[in-house]
């Protein structure tokens, strides 16, 4: 049977149905927005996963072609690997419903959201958060939702509910609010430097439009939704917690809190872990190591909540709000175009930025339309920066999520591509890390970009806020969260921003929600941190650098007619390709006219422009050119005058005086001024060298009629009249009386 609900968000009608598309799932729910859908399935294993301490949750997220009417290319023409943008809507639907399934659940779960219908207007990645969430609330697998998830943007200084495409692109803000019954879960940002007082304020009203969208979801989990399956749940034995928390809390005190360092404490929790483990063992206990390591694990977070709650003293010794030490520097790499190390206690990011031309823009064929993005950026985790060895493979989608992280809060700062039409790659190689470490990308970009002399219009910094909470009037923010607060803590709000405003947030929370003000005074207290770390950028470089590095392609910008860019191209492309080939620039040409050449050789850079310029300007009369020979012909000389337009040198012309022959005047390769004295209405080219001649260059032009390009009469001296037959028109050579007469 089918069920349907709807309500309207916005602008537009939310529309849910379940009961129509795969039956057979445990919960399935189509979700429509205008022409835009989005079919949602979850499923959870019958039986639990043997071996594992986490929940094995799944989300794939998949935009089929065929929903925009198009064909995927490649060879094989079906689609592939996922795209970033997939993996990130991936990710946006697994971090808020992760917490809102029970602890110690061991069982496989698995969410499959696909692009069915895409009307190029409304992103679908809010549709299958809602649908993941409607899919898990009527199915029989146990889910504290519903959850309510809408996008929020600032256009025209207006708030907008579930912008389009294009309000996005044009406004301020990006932000995508998700709500649980407990508040809010979870936050994803990108904005213009907005300030806190209007991110709050938009936190709040995306707040306010999700709780429509959780109430729908309700509405039809009371229409068909299931009873929830008993599950067992992996969790520690309370005598077994009570035992380790007896043996472990004097260790925890002393020997574990005088560790600050990540390895030290790692190194005493192993050791300790070993002890109990020996202890119980000997005492005839039963509980495997696996038993005990989760019971100490429970002991060491309500150890660690403790004294942040009730001494606000933190395990490296910190207290609330300070930040760890701070080291900047640049230009650390020779060669690269800018380079920036940043560290911050334990965690150290070494950023570069390349510089590229428009031809290194990236492509994107999306579902929405064809795009090109010139500002990247791309973030590595190495095994060794967190002391392990794991097989090196290509980014995982937490690299790429912390990537886009980090991108978007430096995105808003790029400048114009009209005012730097450089293509920008930042690489960020995390070499140690102990929590926040795409803040520190954040920070070491910056650090970069200001090395390499791009224009940014402001320096970003980002810092990581946790927290502990114990209820609504019991709970304490943290500053600069290292590794083992995020483990065990409640949060992980990442904010990032200039001295203007924010530019980027990210929350993550293993509650199943979170009010408002938690979120606000983390917003207020990250202020004074992103400002000290500011400040350090500052104390290294204050500013971009006022040139590019040596070692960097110069961009320059000219604007040709619009209606010679065919010219400039040539046929199949030949012709830009042998300007690039003869002059080793790069080449980029846009539709309005735009030409972008761009080489680390400024010869080189001024050679491509020489030959363009050739190309596209106009030839003027009475203008001197240095003129090469190109071909010589019984009447004159052919001489190129700029790249790719030649001129007919006659040979009368050639010299102030007699030319017998005008192999004996000149010769193919020599160069010489001439001046344009004509150009026919066909767009042919007559010069002079003896009006280009010092004391000549005043001298009225002198047209000569031609053939041999496109018809026309000979020129002057190419045949003599023979005396049988009419005479031609045109002029002709003299000869005496006597050679004239007929032989006798």
């Amino acid at each position: 049977m089918t069920h349907r609900v709807e309500t309207r968000i916005g602008r537009e009608s939310l529309m849910l149905e379940t009961g129509k598309l795969a039956k057979q799932a445990d919960g399935a729910v189509t979700v429509q927005l205008g022409g835009t859908v989005v079919l949602v399935t979850a499923v959870a294993a019958k039986k639990p996963r043997p071996g594992i301490d986490f929940l094995p949750l799944t989300v794939e997220y998949q935009e089929k072609t065929y929903a925009a009417g198009k064909i995927p290319g490649g060879f094989f023409k079906r689609e592939g690997r996922p795209s970033g943008k997939e993996i990130l809507s991936a990710r946006l639907i697994d971090r808020p419903i992760r917490p809102l399934f029970p602890k110690g659940l061991r069982h496989e779960v698995q969410v499959i959201a696909l692009v069915l219908s895409h009307d190029g207007v409304n992103d679908p990645d809010i549709l299958a958060v809602v649908g993941a969430s409607a899919a898990l609330s009527i199915s029989d697998i146990p889910f504290k939702g519903p959850l309510g998830a809408v996008r929020v943007g600032r256009v025209n200084d207006q708030w907008v509910v579930n912008p389009t495409f294009q309000e996005v692109e044009q406004g301020t803000l990006d932000l995508v609010v998700v709500t649980s019954p407990d508040g809010v879960i979870m936050v994803e940002a990108g904005a213009k430097e907005l300030p806190e007082a209007l991110m709050v304020e938009a936190l709040r009203f995306g707040e306010q439009q999700a709780q429509a969208v959780a109430k729908l979801q309700e509405e039809l989990a009371a229409k068909c939704g299931r009873p929830k399956r008993t599950i067992p749940l992996v969790q520690a034995e309370p005598s077994l917690v009570e035992k380790v928390r007896s043996a472990a809390t004097a260790e925890l005190d002393a020997e574990i809190a005088r560790a600050s360092q990540k390895e030290g404490r790692s190194d005493a929790m192993d050791a300790l872990l070993a002890k109990l483990v020996e202890s119980l063992a000997s005492e005839g206990s039963t509980t495997t190591p696996e038993q005990v390591k989760l019971a100490l694990g429970q002991v060491e977070d309500e150890h660690l909540r403790k004294a942040i709650l009730t001494k606000n003293t933190r395990a490296d010794g910190r207290d609330l709000t300070t930040l760890r030490s701070l080291a900047c520097e640049v230009a650390v790499l020779p060669r690269t175009h800018g380079s920036g190390l940043f560290t911050r206690g334990q965690t150290q990011s070494l950023a570069t930025v390349t510089l590229g031309t428009p031809s290194d823009e990236q492509r994107i064929d999306a579902l929405e339309g064809k795009t090109t993005k010139s500002f990247m950026l791309h973030y590595n985790f190495p095994p060794f920066s967190v002391g392990e060895t794991k097989p090196v493979r290509s980014p995982g989608r937490r690299e790429i999520g912390h990537g886009a992280l980090a991108e978007r809060a430096l995105a808003a700062v790029m400048p114009s591509k009209d005012q730097f039409p450089y293509t920008v790659r930042i690489v960020s190689e995390i070499l140690e890390s102990n929590g926040s470490s795409s803040m520190a990308t954040v920070c070491g970009g910056t650090l970069a970009l200001l090395d390499a002399g791009v224009p940014i219009k402001a320096p970003v910094s980002g810092v990581a806020m946790g927290l502990v909470f114990e209820g609504k009037d019991r709970y304490v923010v943290l500053t600069d969260i290292t590794g083992l607060e995020d483990h065990s803590g409640d949060m992980d709000f990442k904010v990032a921003g200039s001295a203007a405003g924010i530019t980027a947030l990210q929350l993550d929370l293993k509650l199943t929600g979170v009010p408002l003000e938690v979120l606000e005074k983390g917003i207020e207290q990250s202020r004074a941190p992103r400002q000290a770390i500011l400040q350090a950028i500052a104390g290294v470089l204050s500013a971009p650098r006022p040139d590019l590095s040596a070692f960097a392609p110069r961009i320059t910008k000219i604007m040709i007619n619009p209606e010679k860019i065919g010219t400039v191209i040539g046929p199949g492309g030949k012709m830009i390709r042998k300007i690039t080939a003869e002059t080793g620039a790069t080449i980029d040409i846009e539709d309005d006219g735009t030409v972008l050449v761009a080489s680390t050789d400024a010869a080189a850079s001024q050679r491509a422009i020489a030959y363009i310029k050739g190309l596209t300007d106009e030839v003027e009369v009475g203008r001197i050119y240095q003129a090469t020979v190109t071909r010589l012909m019984n009447f004159g000389a052919f001489c190129e005058i700029s790249p790719g337009k030649e001129g007919l040198c006659h040979v009368s012309e050639l010299s102030d005086g007699f030319v017998p022959k005008v192999e004996e005047a000149v010769k193919v390769g020599d160069t010489f001024p001439v001046k344009v004295i004509e150009v026919d209405l066909q767009g042919r080219v007559n010069v002079s060298r003896k009006q280009a001649m010092p004391g000549q260059e005043s001298a009225p032009p002198v047209a000569h009629r031609r053939e041999g390009r496109g018809g026309g009469d000979r020129p002057h001296g190419d045949r003599p009249y023979r005396g049988d037959g009419p005479r031609r028109d045109g002029p002709r050579r003299e000869f005496s009386r006597e050679r004239s007469q007929p032989n006798p």
